[in-house]
């Protein structure tokens, strides 16, 4: 505003000029005190902790679903029918590993 337009303003409209200002700044320091409100600034971190969660969830999903269907290949023909040549011997390993945790735990008990 140039100082011809403000020297030829009434008193009403410095006056009405003074309040909006006044409202704004009072806008501004509402705002300013609900962004620093400690319960504001929690909620906010709570946010992020909330955010960094669902995306590392979402990341492992995805991670444990590549994994799953990657052995799911190894076990399924792509005609859905199981591989028994691959089946079997793991079959066999694992019957084999716990007969033996089981015949040391027995060993231990003893």
């Amino acid at each position: 505003m140039s100082d011809a337009e403000a020297d030829s303003r009434t008193p009403a409209q410095i006056e009405a000029d003074i309040r909006r200002r006044r409202d704004r700044l009072a806008e501004t320091l509402d705002e300013i005190g609900v962004r620093v409100h400690p319960k504001t600034i929690a909620d906010d971190a709570k946010a992020k902790v909330a955010s960094t969660v669902d995306r590392t969830l979402g990341r492992a999903y995805v991670g444990v679903n590549r994994a799953v269907t990657d052995v799911r290949r190894q076990f399924v023909s792509p005609e859905g029918k199981p591989r028994l040549e691959r089946i079997v011997p793991v079959a066999l390993v694992v019957v084999g590993v716990t007969g033996l945790l089981t015949v040391q735990s027995r060993r231990r008990g003893k």
